[in-house]
């Protein structure tokens, strides 16, 4: 197959050339109004392109490198006594995986333990393209489902805009007397 970046010839969806050369993580940080960090991996203008191909059949795929490289690296990287709880934002399946479960998954150590179908929204509203005004009117509604631990939690997303959902997340998480440490996103559109 050809790498959809370079054309090259390569086993792999994206090459190790590419993969080396143009997805490198950084980490970027930004502040939710409850004062909440998140913390994301690259600029959205970066990976726009790949981040299109959630809802295709090569979706799997791209997500599962892009984990790979920055969920995954951070997870290694990230060494604490302290345990935490790894919950992605609405991880339903659409086009045949969940690709915030494949980020969640990625984060997978000692000291971090993914969970799933936790947090689900009941609105199914769209906030792709969206002003921060309609994302407030239309809010995601979050079911959080009960667990045991009382450990800490990160909450998963792939993309942040407004920060809107991450917001709500919180605010749900919160009032079932979990504490948020922090969010991990793929990338913030904010970021230039």
């Amino acid at each position: 197959m050809k790498c959809i970046v370079c054309e090259s010839y390569t086993f792999t969806h994206i090459c190790s050339a590419c993969q080396t050369n143009f997805l490198s993580p950084a980490l970027y940080r930004r502040k939710l109004p409850n004062g909440t960090d998140i913390l994301s991996f690259y600029k959205y203008e970066e990976i726009k392109e790949l981040l299109f191909t959630k809802h295709t059949d090569i979706g799997f795929y791209i997500y599962t490198i892009l984990a790979k490289l920055s969920f995954k690296k951070f997870a290694k990287e990230f060494h604490t006594k302290e345990k935490y709880i790894s919950l992605a934002i609405d991880d339903r399946s659409t086009s045949g995986y969940s690709h915030t479960a494949l980020l969640n998954h990625a984060l997978k150590t000692y000291n971090i333990r993914p969970l799933y179908n936790k947090l689900r929204a009941q609105n199914s509203v769209s906030y792709s393209g969206k002003s921060k005004q309609f994302r407030q009117e239309n809010p995601r509604n979050f079911q959080l489902k009960k667990f045991k631990d009382d450990e800490s939690i990160i909450l998963v997303d792939d993309i942040v805009t407004t920060g809107q959902t991450l917001a709500q997340a919180c605010t749900k998480v919160e009032e079932q007397g979990q504490t948020v440490s922090f969010c991990l996103t793929l990338t913030d559109v904010s970021l230039k």
